[in-house]
């Protein structure tokens, strides 16, 4: 059954603030994440660290982050979303506050596991939040929002954590921002939204909801996108700092600004797709032709852009690295619209925690098979070469493999 917009509704205030409660707890998500590639070369230099012990440490995040996004989308699912996030919040600001403190590999690869297990129930819950209180032509808006804050968190690591990080050193800019980051959770907690989906509605046991999704084409197709996507992004997000200092011998307040802005391409460009793609359906056009026609350009493009940015000049490379970043963002809010428009409110949980748990074994590999390349080859030009090849391969599964944008029918038998 197809439902039709005449018109669009506008988003409601109370709305509108657990739309910004929740940006900016990927905001933090995503500062949290990417705060190590910052401090990389310091951390580098003071722990006597390889290139290849470096992407262990940059990768070792998306270990636990994958691994458990399949029980926190269950969780989601079983229990409050609002919660759920609330508890998770509070476990990796934790996290973030006491790698300020360490002194040994070891330990700080201890403190980012524990902080890829708690980050995990992030977009499952705010998937599963969107599918229950937003429409169709409302959540590309929706979603870029928290697209924004995917990309100006890494922004602000990057740009405001890089000039910190150099004028006060790397420690109490880890300490600082876990203490701080825990005020989140007055305001979350007094306004985050109630539960208005049914228990009996949902799966009665975390396996029955899991071999639901796992027998769609489209989670596949979602998955493989994803996990080419992420390729691209995580390679940003872990070693754009070290390469603009290794190789094109920027200054790190310079990699900084640039890392900085890159990013901000990104949340403008992400906005903009939102708004796009909920006019355009608004318009007419089916959430199939608008949101994976974003979708795939988006994908595809970005890969290409950072391969010749990585054979150009120094100006030229960093128009051509602001350009990629930018077409990542084109792409963000419409893959999260997209999971949420398939899954509907009733598995939101478990098929996001599924196609991120594909997804994000990117950022297990990526950043380390690029800590290898560079050691092997002394530069960066076959990471980048690898990384544009599969971001082409994330544009084709989008296309060919994701079937049209709409409800699945959960209680319809699937055909084999």
């Amino acid at each position: 059954m197809t439902r039709s917009f005449p018109s669009r509704e506008r988003i409601s205030f109370a709305s509108w603030r657990v739309l910004a409660l929740l940006g900016f707890a990927i905001f933090i998500n995503f500062v949290d994440r990417g705060n190590l590639s910052i401090a990389a070369p310091l951390l580098k230099d003071e722990l006597h660290l390889s290139a290849s012990q470096l992407g262990i440490l940059l990768s070792s995040f998306f270990w636990t982050y994958a691994l458990c996004a399949i029980p926190a989308g269950t969780l989601v699912d079983r229990f409050d979303p609002g919660w759920t996030l609330a508890v998770g919040f509070l476990l990796w600001s934790c996290a973030t506050s006491a790698t300020g403190l360490v002194h040994s590999f070891a330990v700080l690869l201890s403190l980012r596991l524990i902080l890829g297990m708690a980050e995990a129930v992030a977009f499952p819950a705010y998937a599963t939040i969107l599918a229950r209180h937003f429409r169709e032509d409302q959540r590309g808006l929706a979603n870029s929002v928290g697209s924004v804050a995917q990309a100006t968190g890494p922004a602000a690591a990057t740009f405001a954590g890089g000039l910190l990080i150099a004028r006060l050193g790397w420690r109490p800019f880890f300490v600082l921002l876990g203490l701080t980051s825990l005020l989140w959770l007055i305001p979350w907690l007094r306004w985050m939204p109630r539960s208005e989906s049914s228990v009996s509605a949902r799966p009665k046991i975390a396996y029955e909801g899991i071999v639901k999704v796992l027998k769609q084409p489209s989670a596949w197709g979602m998955c493989g996108g994803l996990f080419c996507g992420n390729y691209v992004l995580y390679l940003l997000l872990t070693w754009l700092p070290f390469y603009l200092v290794h190789e094109r011998h920027f200054s790190l307040t310079a990699t900084a600004k640039i890392g900085g802005g890159a990013f901000l391409c990104k949340a403008v460009a992400a906005l903009a797709s939102g708004w796009l793609s909920d006019i355009w359906i608004a318009a007419g056009a089916t959430p199939t032709l608008a949101r994976k026609t974003l979708l795939c350009f988006g994908t595809g493009f970005s890969g290409v852009l950072l391969l010749m940015a990585s054979v150009s000049a120094d100006r030229p490379c960093v128009i051509l690295l602001l350009a990629g970043s930018a077409c990542m963002g084109l792409c963000t809010p419409q893959a999260h619209a997209v999971n949420q428009s398939l899954a509907g409110p009733q598995l939101a949980g478990t098929w996001i925690s599924l196609v991120l748990f594909v997804g994000n074994f990117s950022g297990i590999i990526g950043p380390t098979v690029t800590g290898f390349v560079v050691d092997r080859t002394g530069h960066f030009f076959w990471a980048f070469a690898l990384t544009a090849g599969i971001a082409c391969a994330g544009a084709i599964s989008y296309g060919f493999f994701v079937g049209p944008v709409k409800p699945i029918e959960w209680n319809r038998p699937v055909s084999t």
